[in-house]
C-alpha cells in the first residue's frame, strides 16, 4: 500500500509510475479493496448507513421516558442531580433553571417493551429490530467541538472522519463509485440551523482519496461531473490519457502518493459519468417503496429521498454512507420545531430498516441514527405548560443502532430520573466508535495511521467495544 509507505517512496521515487499505473489497471491489487490483513477478523457488517441528526435530538422528548417529571414541572434543577457540571454561554447567567417535563406521550413497543415517543409511530414498528442506548455521552459541550468528536474521535479539526477511517481501511466494493458517499438534507423544524462543515467528511492526514463524496440535490448530483458543451465521452476520455501521462512524470520525479490520488479521482470522476446518473434515476423504483418511505421520497433532497438512495448506494457496494440531517439544535419552542423534525426522519429511517431487511441486507449492514449530544431537562428562556427550550448536554443522549452485528430488539443503559446523568452501563463516543468497527471486522486499536511521529486512530487512546450491544 503506497499510502502506508510514505517513507518508503520518498526514499525510493524509481519505478512509481508503474505502481501508479499498475492501481489504475488492477485496483484490487493496489488498496482499493482496503489494506492487507483487513478485516481483522470475520465481519457482521458490510458496510455503514450512518444516520446523523446534526443539532442533537431530545432524548427525553424522543427515547428517554421519565413521568415522573410531570410532577416536577416549573421546580428548580436540584444541585444534586447538576452537580456542578459546566453551561453553555447560552444558559449560564439563567437565575433558574426550571424543569421542563415532555409534553409527549410515550408507550411501550416490542417485545422488549421500549418506550418510545408518539412522534416516533414508524420507529415503534421496527423497534424489534433496532438497540436503543440511551447511556451515550461525549466530552464536548457546544456543537462544532461535538459533532467533529463524534465523527472524528477529536474535537480539535483535522483528524480523519469515520467514514474516511473505514474507506481506508476497507476499501470499497465497485470501482463505479466512491467508498465513502455524503448526502445532506435541510430539516423542516428548524430551517436556519448550525452549519456542516465539508471537513467533517474529510480525511485529515489520511490521503484525500478517502474522503467522502458529496452528492448534490440540485444539478449534476457531483460537482463537474457532466461533460461540458462540446466534449463528448471520447475527447474526455482522451483528456484524461493525458492528463495521466503528465501525473506520472510528476509521480516518477516527486514520489508523493497525492499524485496517485489524482490520477484515482480523475479515473473515478469517468466512470462515475455513467454510475452516477444511474444510482440517482428513482424512475424504476416501484411505487411501492416511495409509500414505504414516505411522500418526501420523490423530492430529491429531502431526508426521504436520501434514504432511498443510501439504500441504493449500500446495493452498489459503498463501504459508507454518511446522511446528515440539520435542524435539531431546539433551544426554544421545542413543541414547535420537533415535530416537524420527526415527521422528516420517523418514516423514512424505518423504512430504510424495512427495505433493508426485505432485501436481505440488514444483517449485512450496520445502520446508526442520532446526534452529536443530548438536551437538557431545565428549560432554556421561559417556560410555560406548552412550550419550552432546551440546551446542550453532553452527559447523557440516546443513539439507535440496526443491523449488521447488533442485538436487536433492546434497550441499553439507563439515566437519572431528570435525564441528566447515566445510572447505567455509560458508553462514551469513543466506546461506539470501537463497537461499530468491531461490527466491520476492526480492531479499533490497529486501525493506526502515522502522522507526524504518532500512530493515530479514530479512537485516539481511548475506547471499549461494548460487547452488550453485540449479537
Amino acid at each position: 500500500m503506497m499510502e502506508t509507505r510514505r517513507q518508503f517512496f520518498g526514499r525510493t521515487a524509481t519505478g512509481i509510475g508503474t505502481v501508479a499505473l499498475s492501481s489504475l489497471m488492477a485496483p484490487s491489487a493496489f488498496g482499493a479493496k482496503g489494506l492487507p490483513g483487513l478485516p481483522h477478523f470475520a465481519a457482521k457488517a458490510k458496510r455503514v448507513i450512518y444516520l446523523h441528526q446534526s443539532g442533537a435530538p431530545s432524548q427525553m422528548d424522543l427515547f428517554d421516558y421519565k413521568p415522573g417529571l410531570r410532577q416536577r414541572f416549573a421546580e428548580e434543577l436540584p444541585d444534586s442531580i447538576r452537580k456542578g457540571q459546566r453551561l453553555t454561554g447560552m444558559t449560564s447567567a439563567q437565575k433558574k433553571f426550571p424543569v421542563a417535563p415532555s409534553v409527549y406521550n410515550f408507550a411501550q413497543h416490542g417485545k422488549a417493551g421500549t418506550w418510545l415517543s408518539e412522534l416516533l409511530p414508524h420507529t415503534a414498528k421496527i423497534v424489534d429490530d433496532i438497540c436503543v442506548v440511551k447511556s451515550a455521552f461525549t466530552e464536548a459541550i457546544n456543537h462544532d467541538p461535538a459533532i467533529t468528536f463524534i465523527q472524528t474521535g477529536s474535537q480539535i479539526a483535522g483528524r480523519p472522519c469515520f467514514g474516511s477511517w473505514v474507506s481506508y481501511g476497507l476499501g470499497c466494493e465497485t470501482d463505479d463509485l466512491p467508498a465513502f458517499v455524503v448526502m445532506i438534507s435541510r430539516g423542516t423544524g428548524r430551517k436556519v440551523d448550525q452549519p456542516l462543515y465539508d471537513r467533517l467528511w474529510g480525511s485529515g492526514f489520511l490521503p484525500t482519496a478517502y474522503q467522502g463524496v458529496k452528492f448534490r440535490s440540485d444539478g449534476d448530483p457531483v460537482l463537474y461531473l457532466s461533460n461540458p458543451p462540446g466534449l463528448n465521452s471520447a475527447t474526455r476520455r482522451s483528456m484524461l490519457d493525458d492528463i495521466r501521462q503528465m501525473n506520472e512524470i510528476n509521480l516518477k520525479e516527486f514520489g508523493d502518493p497525492e499524485i496517485v490520488t489524482r490520477i484515482r479521482q480523475y479515473e473515478m470522476a469517468y466512470r462515475m459519468q455513467t454510475s452516477v446518473p444511474e444510482l440517482t434515476d428513482l424512475s424504476k423504483e416501484p411505487a411501492s417503496i416511495f409509500e414505504m418511505y414516505g411522500p418526501d421520497a420523490r423530492n430529491p433532497g429531502t431526508y426521504a429521498a436520501n434514504c432511498v438512495l443510501a439504500r441504493r448506494l449500500a446495493e452498489r457496494g459503498v463501504r459508507f454512507i454518511q446522511l446528515y440531517h440539520m435542524g435539531w439544535d431546539h433551544h426554544e419552542g421545542v413543541p414547535r420545531q420537533l415535530p416537524p423534525q420527526c415527521m422528516d426522519t420517523d418514516q423514512a429511517s424505518a423504512a430504510l430498516i424495512q427495505d433493508l431487511k426485505q432485501r436481505g441486507m440488514l444483517d449485512e449492514t450496520l445502520v446508526i441514527w442520532g446526534g452529536e449530544f443530548g438536551r437538557t431537562v431545565y428549560c432554556q428562556g421561559n417556560l410555560s405548560p406548552e412550550n419550552y427550550g432546551r440546551d446542550h448536554h453532553p452527559r447523557c443522549f440516546t443513539v439507535w443502532m440496526a443491523g449488521g452485528g447488533i442485538k436487536p430488539g433492546m434497550s441499553y443503559g439507563e439515566t437519572d430520573d431528570y435525564s441528566y446523568n447515566i445510572t447505567e452501563n455509560a458508553v462514551h463516543v469513543h466506546d461506539l466508535n470501537a463497537t461499530m468497527l468491531h461490527c466491520l471486522g476492526v480492531d479499533h486499536t490497529k486501525l493506526t495511521y502515522r502522522y507526524q511521529g504518532r500512530d493515530f486512530r479514530l479512537t485516539d487512546v481511548a475506547g471499549t467495544v461494548v460487547k452488550d450491544l453485540l449479537a
